[in-house]
């Protein structure tokens, strides 16, 4: 399937996509409402315990990365990473306007410009400032559509898997070529507005054709998780080491609304998804290598959960969540943000305070990793940064 969209495609094509030499921004979003809580979890904050008697991670079982936190054992995975700086968290990241609707906090994330008439998306906004692109610089993977940080006057990319990626129709590379040929003599001399969809599809169709005729086999050994969050990666990791021109990539992961049933700290719901996502992050830090010194991955979710636990055994919508910084660029082996505490008094509604701005994460991205001004893409923002990246040279 092809998803193409932006009516400057066409005129982009043939360009070169080598005038931007920032990092791959990649944003994982954590679908659902994350709980930032079970992941890297307050293990020194005895109020902690008290709100969540029985899904707690036990201090026994986290693995510790400072006096105060303690990672999720199923992300075990990561440690080796987070030991040699390549892997960060910032903790009781939120929103400047906090809601507990998942629509509501994901659009207004994903437009990341509260309080503004802007109704871009902030990666449309950022590719926008990279110069001219090739088709694919800016792709949602593992996707049918692309996410609303998409929308905009830039193109973009929707990518369900590279080995799937086809037009319809053409079902083999010499078909390809004969529709290729049609579609360029149907659309010549027509409006820019029509032509520009129907070359860029079948640029990216031409690309992919290309990727899927080499195969792939991740390096090192990489073994990726079956399952979305893995599969993703894994397409991803083949566009970065292929070149072809990626600056900006999306990866949506669901199935973290946990209402009912969170589980234990070795089973259950949360283990589950925690054990598919760490082992997927292994897998792609192990298979980029070197390469990794030129990608920035962050995740992101609508909101996190509440901190008391229900009578469910699960978490209601919350506020506060955790933000994980994967990339050669980090500053790693260190929780970033302000710790609020978890005692009543200084939780918010029964919820996680934010104490940092999940946009001043993205914007110290774009400064020291992507080498763009991140004025026009979060505007309004206050100054001050957190000090999690080396400045890329």
């Amino acid at each position: 399937m092809v998803g193409v969209a932006g009516p400057s495609a066409a005129t982009q094509l043939a360009l070169a996509a080598d005038s931007y030499t920032g990092d791959t921004v990649v944003v994982l979003s954590l679908r659902g409402g994350f709980d930032g809580l079970s992941a890297v979890a307050p293990i020194g904050d005895p109020a902690y315990f008290a709100a969540r008697p029985s899904i707690a991670i036990p201090a026994s079982r986290a693995i510790n990365l400072d006096a105060m936190f303690g990672l999720h054992p199923a992300l075990a995975p990561l440690k080796p990473i987070w030991d040699s700086g390549g892997l960060a968290a910032v903790h009781a990241v939120g929103q400047l306007n906090p809601t507990r609707s998942h629509f509501e906090a994901m659009a207004t994330m994903e437009n990341a410009a509260p309080g503004s008439t802007i109704r871009t998306g902030w990666l449309d906004r950022m590719i926008g400032l990279t110069g001219s692109v090739a088709t694919v610089a800016s792709t949602a993977v593992g996707a049918a559509t692309t996410p609303p940080s998409m929308i905009g006057p830039s193109p973009e990319l929707a990518v369900r898997s590279v080995d799937s990626f086809v037009l319809s129709g053409a079902g083999t590379p010499a078909e390809e070529a004969r529709w290729a040929t049609a579609i360029n003599a149907l659309y010549a001399g027509a409006p820019q507005a029509l032509a520009a969809p129907a070359k860029a599809a079948m640029e990216a169709v031409s690309t992919m054709s290309g990727l899927k005729a080499a195969g792939y086999v991740p390096a090192k050994g990489a073994a990726y998780p079956k399952g979305a969050v893995g599969d993703a990666l894994r397409d991803l990791a083949r566009l970065i080491k292929a070149g072809v021109g990626l600056r900006a990539a999306t990866i949506d992961v669901g199935n973290w609304d946990m209402h009912t049933g969170l589980g234990a700290s070795d089973s259950g719901w949360m283990f589950r998804q925690l054990t598919e996502l760490g082992l997927a992050l292994a897998a792609f830090n192990q298979d980029l290598g070197p390469k990794m010194s030129d990608v920035t991955l962050v995740t992101l979710s609508e909101f996190g959960r509440r901190v008391a636990e229900n009578a469910s055994g699960g978490l209601d919508h919350g506020h506060g969540n955790v933000s994980l910084v994967l990339g050669g660029g980090v500053r790693g082996g260190k929780v970033y943000g302000r710790w609020p505490g978890l005692a009543p008094a200084n939780l918010v509604d029964g919820d996680l305070a934010g104490t940092t701005d999940y946009r001043t994460v993205l914007a110290e991205v774009l400064e020291q990793r992507a080498k763009l001004s991140s004025t026009t893409v979060f505007p309004g923002l206050a100054s001050g940064r957190l000090g999690m990246f080396a400045a890329k040279v």
